[in-house]
């Protein structure tokens, strides 16, 4: 195999798909990437037996064929490389020799044949959606996962289809975000897949701000194409948590606030509180919120907030870190937190910020 390309050209489907490989790895041909060269079309694939890249670029092919080379060493070396530089790579044998300039490089190869690639996918169902619509469904969730739970459903986040809307629900059993979105395709009854964390976090670095996502769900995988790059993760099989069960139902009651003057309160009580437990007391009153937060070393911070609020008084604790990541997801300038007792969790939404909405547990302090 024997191919050329500029720096820049050579470096974009590397950079496209190095995220999936893993510093750390079961077997050693996962630290690798399979370049594919036929025709003048070159795929760069990278895994982790969990989440497949492909990234396709158009370079100038003299010889076909198929090699495997050590992901981040390759990497590394083209952008350690001068702008505009001519890289050649020739494979001859068990190595592969990179050439630019005065530059030589021989690295190591594993067999292609090796290398272990996710089979078609058999899709039971696609959409169609934009794909800063189908960015901002993940950016307003993919907070919520838990991480390492041993409930490993909750590890991932659930993707609902359901007519031509597309929900996204996260929660790591404290907390849950949800979020809805449009899609260009009319989806068939109500369909529920759940994408695991990595690939979730893998996709998100993926979109941009132009151009449409195809979303294809299989029996095991789920695929999105993104341009040039086709992106393949596994799902996680589990029986998701009925969500609709722990949303409230809105009512009029709610405090209403201005969002950043509740945001940047809550940061600064953030300050002093527990660092394990990250407490804050939310002491509720007419037109009034005080928050307070205390740690092991005796020290206290108090804020006050004035919101619309006309009900009972009441005193609540929180996560603070769960209330500041749910008011940084919403755009809009004022924001509604429901709270109806001490033993109920809250919902927080805004006017402006449609489908999405968020739920946190209270906490005994």
């Amino acid at each position: 195999m024997k191919l050329s390309a500029s720096r820049e050209a050579f470096l974009a489907p590397l950079q496209a798909v190095i995220g999936v490989v893993e510093r750390r790895q079961t077997m050693p041909i996962l630290a690798n990437v399979l370049i594919v060269a036929r025709g003048n079309q070159v795929s760069v694939t990278a895994t982790d037996l969990e989440v497949e890249m492909v990234a396709s670029a158009d370079l100038t092919v003299d010889t076909d064929g198929e090699v495997t080379l050590p992901g981040r060493k390759l990497l590394d070396i083209c952008k350690a490389l001068a702008d505009g530089a001519t890289v050649t790579l020739e494979v001859s044998g068990d190595k592969a020799t990179l050439r630019s300039s005065r530059s030589r490089f021989t690295l190591a190869t594993l067999p292609a044949a090796d290398f272990p690639t996710v089979d078609a996918l058999a899709a039971e169902q696609s959409i169609e959606l934009e794909q800063v619509a189908m960015k901002r469904l993940l950016d307003k969730s993919h907070f919520s996962m838990a991480h390492q739970d041993v409930r490993y459903y909750l590890n991932g986040l659930l993707f609902e289809i359901d007519g031509n809307h597309l929900r996204a629900v996260a929660t790591d059993g404290h907390r849950l975000a949800t979020c809805r979105v449009s899609t260009a395709s009319e989806g068939a009854s109500v369909h529920q897949v759940i994408v695991p964390r990595k690939g979730v976090l893998e996709l998100q670095r993926l979109l941009g701000d132009d151009g449409t996502v195809t979303l294809a769900i299989g029996s095991n995988h789920i695929q999105a194409q993104v341009g040039n790059i086709r992106f393949t993760s596994k799902l996680i099989d589990g029986r998701f948590p009925d969500y609709r069960r722990v949303i409230p139902n809105r009512v009029d009651q709610s405090i209403t606030a201005i969002r950043e003057d509740l945001r940047q309160a809550l940061y600064r009580a953030a300050i002093l509180s527990n660092e394990k437990y990250r407490g804050v007391r939310l002491d509720v009153h007419a037109n009034r919120l005080k928050i307070q937060s205390h740690n092991p070393e005796q020290e206290e911070a108090e804020e006050e907030v004035e919101v619309g609020y006309d009900g009972e008084e009441m005193e609540i604790g929180f996560n603070v870190n769960y209330l500041l990541d749910a008011l940084a997801a919403l755009d809009g300038d004022e924001v509604h937190v429901q709270v109806t007792d001490p033993s109920s969790s809250c919902l927080i939404w805004d006017g402006q910020t449609e489908g999405c909405e968020y739920v946190v547990m209270p906490m005994r302090l």
